[in-house]
C-alpha cells in the first residue's frame, strides 16, 4: 500500500485528499519508483479542477502529478528508460508521471530518466515539465544567438527563469517582464527587467538596445500578445504557451498548439546535467509534506512562488 494524493471531485485544492492506494507490481516496460520529491505546476490543478482534460464523475478519483524523482524499487521485464536499462536502486527522474503526487508509483520505463548524482531530490522533481517548455519555445523559433533580442513574459515564474537562462546561453539578449518585487531575481539570471502593466511596450523599447528578435508568452495576457507583435519585425517569431489567441504559434497542450513531443521527451538530455554542473537553476521556493498537498497547490495557485514548489512523501 502507498499513499497517494487524488482529486475526489472537481474543483479546488479543497477537494485533494490523501488515500491507501495499491501499487501494482511492475509489468513489462515497467518500474515502480519510491518517491522522493513531487513538484507542484499549474497544470494540476486546471486537470482536477476540470479546465482541462476529463470533467466527468467517470474520471474520479483522479491521480494528481506531472513530474516527481525517486528510487527505482522494482523493475518489469524489458524495462529500459530513454537512457539505458533501468535496475533496482537506480535514482531516476519521472517525467510525464501519471499520479507523482504519492509514496510510489508504478510508471512506464518509457518515462524514466536517470537522476544526475549531484543533483538533490526537490530540484530534480521540478524541473522537467517547466524546462521541457522552455526548450520546446526555443527550439521552434529555430534558437537564439548574439544578433538576438528575446522578450520573455513571465520571466520570473519557472518556465520563464529556464527560459531567460538557456537564451542568455546562447548569447541572446532577454529582457524579462516580471512584478517589480522579482526584478532582482530576473537581473540575477542575467536579464533585463521590465514591468508588466500599461507602458509596457514603452518600457521595452527603452530597455532593448537593438530591435527585438523573437519573444515568448509563458501568461497568457492580452498585453503580452499585443505588446510582442508590436516590437516583432516578424510576428512569426513569438510563440505562446498560455494564450487562445487566434494566429498566434501556441506550444504545449489543447487544441491547434503544437505538442513538440520529441523535443520534450528529449529536453532531459540538456537539462539535467546543465543543473547538475550548477548552470541551471531553479530555485524550491517552498516544500512540503504530502499530506499537506491540498496547501501547497493553493500557494502555487495563488502566485506567490517564484520558482518551485515541491512535495516530500517522506517529509
Amino acid at each position: 500500500m502507498s499513499i497517494a494524493i487524488v482529486a475526489t471531485e472537481f474543483g479546488g485544492p479543497e477537494v485533494l485528499a490523501a488515500v491507501d492506494v495499491d501499487v501494482p507490481a511492475p509489468g513489462p516496460g515497467q518500474v515502480t519508483v519510491e518517491v522522493r520529491a513531487a513538484g507542484i505546476n499549474p497544470v494540476d490543478y486546471k486537470l482536477f479542477s476540470g479546465t482541462f482534460g476529463p470533467s466527468d464523475a467517470t474520471a474520479l478519483p483522479l491521480s494528481v502529478g506531472r513530474e516527481a524523482a525517486g528510487v527505482i524499487t522494482a523493475v518489469g521485464r524489458d524495462a529500459t528508460g530513454p537512457g539505458g536499462p533501468l535496475a533496482v536502486g537506480d535514482e531516476v527522474v519521472v517525467f510525464p508521471a501519471n499520479g507523482g503526487y504519492a509514496e510510489s508509483i508504478t510508471v512506464p520505463a518509457a518515462a524514466v530518466v536517470p537522476k544526475p548524482a549531484g543533483l538533490p531530490w526537490a530540484e530534480a522533481s521540478g524541473l522537467l515539465l517547466a524546462g521541457a517548455t522552455a526548450v520546446h519555445a526555443i527550439a521552434v523559433l529555430g534558437g537564439f544567438g548574439q544578433s538576438d533580442t528575446v522578450l520573455v513574459h513571465g520571466a520570473s515564474g519557472s518556465v520563464g527563469q529556464l527560459l531567460v537562462q538557456l537564451a542568455v546561453r546562447e548569447g541572446a539578449t532577454v529582457i524579462g517582464t516580471a512584478a517589480e518585487r522579482n526584478h532582482e531575481l530576473v537581473r540575477g539570471l542575467g536579464a533585463i527587467p521590465v514591468a508588466y502593466g500599461p507602458g509596457l511596450e514603452d518600457r521595452v523599447r527603452a530597455a532593448a538596445s537593438k530591435p527585438v528578435t523573437a519573444a515568448v508568452d509563458t501568461v497568457g495576457t492580452e498585453e503580452a500578445i499585443d505588446v510582442s507583435l508590436a516590437v516583432l519585425a516578424d510576428p512569426d517569431r513569438l510563440v505562446t504557451i498560455a494564450s487562445p489567441r487566434p494566429g498566434v504559434r501556441r506550444i504545449g497542450g489543447g487544441p491547434g498548439a503544437d505538442p513538440g513531443t520529441e523535443i520534450r521527451s528529449n529536453a532531459w538530455r540538456t537539462l539535467l546535467p546543465l543543473a547538475a554542473a550548477g548552470d541551471l537553476k531553479l530555485p524550491v521556493t517552498r516544500t512540503y509534506p504530502l499530506a499537506e498537498a491540498a496547501d501547497a497547490v493553493r500557494f502555487v495557485k495563488e502566485g506567490h512562488a517564484a520558482g518551485k514548489v515541491v512535495l516530500l512523501p517522506k517529509g
